[in-house]
């Protein structure tokens, strides 16, 4: 009898340990990526990890720090707490959004909006700030902002620094339904003129809003933004493709939106690849079913996939997420 107790203990205890690790191992990523609310986010790959680097989506007041997740498989993430924060960046008090990061060198430089400024007299716009690890701390890199005035009708928000091919870096940026791009100096830490002498060429396409977005694919330029208003339900992403950086860019269809049965405002996005498989993957943020705050927003990920010409095929949004996808 007893060594009947003895093996049925045995094989419920298996029976449990089988279960609990079905449970803490999942299969896929889920949506949201991860708990709390988190807007905006920018994807990136150093070696063989992951990052996202999303604005923290509450009250402009409250938006003076920026986190980081990083992963090894795009499905387990952790958190790196207060990678830059506004005691670092002295002009910044508040509306710290839309982080956007390269690596260049052995150094980690992270573009981003703060001040939500109205006009030229206010203090605020686009900065750039300085790291020795992709964690941080990032710290002030030039001690003022890089872009601190409008342009074009751009308001200096939502950058995205972007590498071409020859090594030149670019920066593309704008809110209020303009969209520039500038020529980056090799540290940084200023704003270089195009051959035709401008400094601030716009190339704002049809249905532009905010949220501007660039990866080259197979030699052509793909340019993503948002359209729509960022607190509603018909928040998105639209794209274009050129054969170059510069565009001109025509508006080819919107790929990225809501599912009223699994969550509305979807947008603000950007793709990252798993240089190993070719897969790519769009990082987006959307608001749960039912919300009624507009900072309510959550980071999400899907599978993007391209048709035999090269188009985007649309993207449903989903709860499961996607499967691990390691480097390796």
């Amino acid at each position: 009898m007893m060594k009947k107790i003895i093996l049925s203990i045995c094989i419920s205890s298996l029976t449990l340990s089988g279960f609990s690790q079905k449970v803490t191992e999942p299969k896929t990523s889920g949506n949201p990526l991860f708990e709390g609310w988190y807007a905006d986010p920018e994807g990136a790959i150093f070696g063989k990890e992951y990052w996202i680097y999303p604005t923290f989506s509450a009250k402009y007041e409250e938006q003076i720090f920026m986190d980081a997740f990083s992963s090894k498989d795009l499905v387990n993430w952790t958190k790196h707490a207060n990678v830059l924060t506004k005691d670092n960046i002295k002009w910044a008090n508040k509306a710290m959004w839309a982080p956007s990061i390269t690596k260049k060198g052995n150094k980690y430089y992270l573009f981003f909006g703060a001040n939500d400024i109205q006009n030229n007299k206010e203090l605020g716009g686009i900065g750039v700030a300085v790291s020795n690890k992709p964690s941080g701390p990032f710290k002030d890199h030039i001690g003022k902002p890089l872009i601190d005035a409008f342009h074009n009708g751009a308001q200096p928000i939502d950058q995205y620094v972007f590498k071409d091919k020859d090594g030149q870096y670019y920066l593309f940026y704008g809110g209020w339904s303009h969209c520039n791009v500038v020529k980056l100096s090799d540290d940084f830490k200023s704003i270089l003129p195009f051959p035709d002498g401008t400094t601030y060429k716009e190339v704002t396409p049809k249905g532009y809003v905010e949220g501007a977005f660039m990866f080259i694919r197979k030699g052509k330029y793909y340019f993503m933004w948002s359209e729509g208003g960022w607190t509603g339900p018909n928040y998105s992403v639209a794209y274009a493709m050129a054969d170059s950086p510069l565009g001109p860019f025509k508006r080819i269809d919107r790929i990225l939106k809501q599912d009223p049965s699994i969550a509305t405002g979807a947008g603000h996005n950007s793709v990252i690849q798993n240089p190993k498989t070719g897969e790519y993957y769009i990082i987006y943020h959307r608001r749960p079913l039912g919300e009624t705050n507009g900072n309510h927003r959550v980071t999400c990920i899907e599978k993007m996939e391209f048709d035999e010409n090269g188009l985007i095929k649309p993207v449903i949004i989903t709860f499961e997420g996607i499967a691990a996808s390691p480097i390796k």
